[in-house]
């Protein structure tokens, strides 16, 4: 789907939604749930200094307007800009501030959800999709946390060691099924569908359930993170009980 199809489809009665520099700026109407602000980074294009301190703002701009309105946030990139301009500004900070501006939203009582319907990688992706409250995706949509020549550079670990592994667990692997396996992706839309009912249908979740975790055990792709998380809050507690003792 195209980016007119998709917001044709979630917003049928219309939209004031702007596409500047591939960079996604606006607001809506959801049929039944009320008005929705739209952000968001297409065009294949990396995400840089530039967009993510835009982007970041905007996001504050709705936090401090105090309206509680959801932010849907449309992802199609390609990995954080990397060029020398880009990291002697330190883009690491600037990711970090716009996942954290996204985070606060979510706290301050905006149900942020984003949409993966083309590509994403490594720091971009961290940044918009998965830094989201909920993140669903489109068929055909190509995440990747890291590819495996990059994982191989990173680990000294030879690619054909890496390959294996990609194909043994999900965690090692790029892609749209291996990320659904993982549970970072919540649910894969159906693209002949309207898209309004199920995005309806994903803001009416609990909000703050954050069930990453759960997911990746049921569906095989990570057998161990919710445990593992549960023993540490569990360790937590009881610490900070015998410091308040």
């Amino acid at each position: 789907m195209t980016l007119d199809d998709i917001l044709a489809s979630l917003f049928p009665g219309g939209s004031d939604i702007d596409v500047t520099a591939a960079m996604i700026a606006g607001k809506a109407v959801l049929p039944g749930a009320g008005p929705v602000h739209v952000l968001g980074i297409t065009q294949g294009q990396p995400l840089g200094v530039d967009e993510a301190i835009v982007l970041a703002g905007r996001v504050i701009e709705i936090v401090r307007s105090g309206d509680r309105a959801p932010i849907l946030f449309l992802v199609d990139s390609s990995s954080q800009r990397m060029s020398r301009r880009d990291e002697l500004l330190g883009l690491s900070e600037y990711l970090s501030h716009l996942a954290k501006a996204l985070l606060l939203a979510e706290a301050e009582g905006h149900r942020t959800v984003a949409l993966l319907y083309g590509g994403s990688a490594a720091g971009a992706f961290i940044a918009t999709a998965l830094a989201a409250g909920t993140l669903v995706a489109l068929p055909g949509a190509h995440p990747a946390v890291m590819d495996l020549p990059s994982m191989a550079r990173v680990t000294k670990l030879p690619i054909d060691v890496l390959k294996a592994k990609a194909e043994a667990t999900p965690v090692f692997a790029p892609g749209l099924e291996n990320m659904v396996q993982t549970g970072g992706i919540h649910v894969v839309w159906d693209e002949n569908a309207p898209l309004a009912p199920q995005l309806a249908a994903v803001l009416q979740r609990p909000q703050g359930q954050d069930d990453r975790g759960r997911l990746g055990a049921e569906r095989g792709g990570r057998r161990k993170a919710a445990e593992l998380a549960e023993r540490v809050a569990v360790a937590a507690a009881l610490d900070r009980g015998s410091q308040d003792g």
